[in-house]
Parts: structure tokens; C-alpha cells; sequence
């Protein structure tokens, strides 16, 4: 007898996006779509995961997404990039640890923690001597969320290594399937690595093969501490967009040093607090163009986030090769559901919207808080089972914002 195959169950099998992918840690990925990392800030007071974040992340899970990839989560608890961060150390309570990495995986999805230190970018709001490779302040228009930073002596860097590795041992403690090594958007990470921010005369600055040093030792660290199974990636830039700061070249060249170690996955980004190009513009898929030129360099598998809103966008770049997976921050936010909508022909595009306050010049000096909170309003809505609310003005969400950050909703924060 002939087993009959639906419609649903036809299309979802030719379709790239439901195709599985397996990365050298032997971890294999249901689909090739990819929660990507979102600014929930619904940590505690303490820096552990709330039920509310556990409820957010169990609802991404059961939504169909392939793999999930955390919020920032902090490895020192006194450098956090934001109010409500998750930090995980040898302080944090591992049990709550252990429910969200369950919840993250109960669609048999995987979730991934991403690892992160904000260097110069701790907002002086919560850290008022940061620290960074060198004391470089940062420049623009964000420069006065943050205090000019000192730069780290070399015990100190020998600190941050090790709190890489503990937090990626203490993951694989709690049941997550991996982490992600957080080196772009201006974190301290990309702050060595780029010539503009990182002035250092010693093994740390100079050369790229300096600058690269400390990622290259977390990773190597982290993998000393877990084991073969448990996947390792990293976000990294695909430039600063910065004069003088990391470029494409340089780029490469740190992908191909990870790539040869073994590195599980690469995710593509770019952008600073000083050049926002990480906020991306809703107007086609950023970075897929560097995308397919990291793919002949490099064979660890490729994941481009940011401007993926329909189907047929998502469809296009993973069948012309032109990434592996497909991240999905801001959409996903709006339609936990889009991936079991999108193999079952139920999901065509999501708009993104925009709000106003009724003056120009005044949405040109919020326009980035109420971008952020708009999404952030909305995952706190989801993990109390409400739907998403689309006021008809910014006013609400502005609110929102100052209810949930005080003055701190106006430091410049990621996006």
C-alpha cells in the first residue's frame, strides 16, 4: 500500500526552510529557521530567568522554530548591557536555568544561550566605569548614554576568558544545546577586534591576528569546559561601518581562524552603538551579499539575520544558497508561530509597523525607544497569553518604556 501525503505535507517537504541541517557537533535542526537573539530584559532582580521569560521561550518552541537563540546573557554581573539581562555565573540559580533551557526545547527545537560582555557599551546607568581593550569612548550621537571606559589589564582579560567558559559549562549543565559567543554590535568582543576601538600595544592589539586573540581563547576555553556534542557559534560583523574600524577583510580572516577550529555555526551581523546597521531597515534581507562571499571561505554553515518578512524571501535565500539558516528576530515577535504557519502555507508576509508621536523632530529623537520597546511590550504581553496590540500612536509605548526602565529608557540599548 501507497502511504497518501497531503498537500501541507508535500509542500513542507520541498521546501528549503523545512529541510534539516546537522552541524559538526552532531546537534541536527529540525528546519532551517533560527529564532534570533531579541532584547526581552525579563531577568529578576537577582539576573535569573523569570517565569515570564521561560513562558516567552516555550512559546517560540512550540511555535516550530528549528533552533533558538537567547536574549544577551551577561557572563560578569557587574559589566550588563541592560536592566532585566540574565547573567549566568556561579551565582545564578541553575534550577531556574534548567526550566528555560526545558521550555526552549519543548517542540524538540534546540536553544542556545548567547554569550556576551558589553565592554564600553554598560550603559552609565548601570555601570559607571566600564571597561574595554583600550579607553576609546564611544562617538555619535549614542556617546552620552555611556562613560569613557579604562582599558582591561591583562589579569582582567584573563578574567573575561574564564567567565565565557564557565557560563558555557554552566549551560551545558542546564540542558542547553549550545551558546553563541556574542562578537559584534560594538560589545567588548568587536571592540577587540576593531583597529578604531582597540589601541593596545600588547598581544591583545596591533595585528588582526592580536586583535582576534580573545575570541579565538574563549572559543578554544569553552570548548575545553563542554563537550564534543555541545554546539558552539558566534555572531560576528561583517564590518563596523566605522572609519578605520573592522573591516570586511578582516572579517574573513576571523571566520576562516573559527571555521578551522571547528566552529559549529557563523552568524552574520554588522554595526555599532556608533553606526545602528544592526537595526536594520525592513527593506530585503541585510547582509546576504556578505553572506555569499563568507560561504567560499568558510564550511561552517551561515545564518543571516535581519529583513527577512515574507515567504518568498525566506524561500529565495536558503534555495539559491545564499545562507544556511535564517534568522528571525522582530517577526517572530509578532507571529510566534511562523514557522509551523509558514510550512503549512499559512504565512505569506508580516508588516512591521511603525509608530508616531505626531511630530517629526520628536520621533526622530524617541524613534529608537519605541522601536525597542514596542517588541519588548509585546513579548511580556505573549508570556501572559495576550495578543499583540497595535496602538495607533507612539504615546503608549513611550509609556510603556518609562514604566518598565525609568531614565534608562533613554540610554541607547541594542536592537
Amino acid at each position: 500500500m501507497f502511504k497518501r501525503i497531503d498537500n501541507k505535507g508535500e509542500r513542507k517537504a520541498k521546501m528549503k526552510a523545512w529541510q534539516q541541517l546537522t552541524f559538526k557537533s552532531g546537534l541536527n535542526l529540525k528546519n532551517r529557521l533560527v529564532k534570533a537573539a531579541t532584547s526581552e530584559t525579563l531577568g529578576d532582580s537577582s539576573a535569573n530567568p523569570t517565569p515570564q521569560l521561560i513562558n516567552l521561550y516555550r512559546k517560540w518552541s512550540e511555535g516550530g522554530i528549528g533552533m533558538i537563540i537567547s536574549g544577551n546573557v551577561m557572563v560578569d554581573r557587574t559589566a550588563r548591557g541592560e536592566v532585566g539581562n540574565v547573567v549566568v555565573d556561579d551565582q545564578t540559580n541553575l534550577n531556574l536555568l534548567k526550566k528555560w533551557a526545558a521550555a526552549g526545547k519543548s517542540n524538540n527545537s534546540h536553544m542556545l544561550l548567547q554569550l556576551n560582555h558589553p565592554g564600553r557599551q554598560a550603559p552609565k546607568t548601570l555601570n559607571p566605569h566600564p571597561v574595554a581593550p583600550s579607553s576609546v569612548a564611544l562617538k555619535g550621537d549614542n556617546a552620552f548614554g555611556f562613560n569613557p571606559p579604562r582599558a582591561l589589564t591583562l589579569p582582567e582579560i584573563k578574567e573575561i576568558i574564564a567567565a565565557f567558559g564557565r557560563a558555557a559549562q554552566l549551560a551545558e549543565q542546564a540542558g542547553f544545546s549550545g551558546v553563541e559567543i556574542h562578537a559584534a554590535h560594538g560589545y567588548l568582543l568587536n571592540q577587540f577586534l576593531s583597529p578604531a576601538a582597540n589601541k593596545r600595544t600588547d598581544a591583545y592589539g596591533g595585528s588582526l591576528e592580536n586583535r582576534m586573540r580573545i575570541v579565538l581563547q574563549i572559543y578554544d576555553r569553552i570548548r575545553s569546559l563542554t563537550s564534543s556534542s555541545f554546539t558552539v557559534g558566534i555572531k560576528i560583523n561583517s564590518s563596523d561601518f566605522t572609519p578605520d574600524g573592522f573591516t570586511v577583510e578582516d572579517s574573513l580572516a576571523v571566520m576562516k581562524a573559527l571555521d578551522k577550529r571547528g566552529i559549529d555555526f557563523i552568524e552574520i551581523s554588522g554595526g555599532s552603538y556608533e553606526q545602528l546597521k544592526m537595526m536594520g531597515t525592513g527593506k530585503g534581507a541585510m547582509f546576504i551579499k556578505y553572506s555569499k562571499t563568507a560561504k567560499k571561505e568558510v564550511t561552517a554553515p551561515i545564518i543571516v539575520t535581519g529583513g527577512f518578512r515574507t515567504a518568498e524571501g525566506i524561500e529565495q535565500a536558503l534555495a539559491s544558497n545564499a545562507t544556511d539558516l535564517v534568522g528571525l528576530a522582530r517577526p517572530i515577535v509578532l507571529n510566534p508561530t511562523l514557522p509551523n504557519d509558514l510550512g503549512n502555507n499559512r504565512f505569506s508576509k508580516v508588516v512591521v509597523p511603525h509608530f508616531s508621536t505626531g511630530w517629526s523632530q520628536l520621533d526622530k529623537k524617541v524613534g529608537s525607544i519605541v522601536g525597542l520597546a514596542y517588541y519588548e511590550e509585546q513579548m511580556d504581553r505573549l508570556t501572559k497569553g495576550k495578543e499583540i496590540k497595535q496602538p495607533r500612536t507612539a504615546w503608549p509605548i513611550l509609556a510603556y518604556a518609562f514604566r518598565k526602565q525609568g531614565l534608562g529608557a533613554l540610554m541607547p540599548r541594542r536592537g
